[in-house]
């Protein structure tokens, strides 16, 4: 998960991922912080996040994005 938090961390270091729970629903991240977000986890975790998966559950904390990273590793 430590990976996954500087990915974070780099896309938008103005958040507190650690503490933030509603990211998508709260508006903390955009559709472009998203795609983004995609990229590098898709990148550095050698994933492939389909579109089926780009829901606002599975982003709208650190946690659901490591659950799904790992439902896909």
């Amino acid at each position: 998960m430590e990976k996954l938090l500087e990915i974070l961390e780099d896309v938008r270091p103005d958040v507190d991922f650690a503490n933030e729970k509603f990211l998508v629903r709260d508006s903390v991240l955009d559709s472009f912080d998203v795609v983004t977000i995609v990229e590098e986890i898709n990148e550095a975790f050698e994933i492939d996040i389909k579109p089926k998966y780009l829901t606002a559950d599975n982003f709208n904390s650190v946690e659901s994005m490591w659950s799904l990273i790992t439902l896909l590793m």
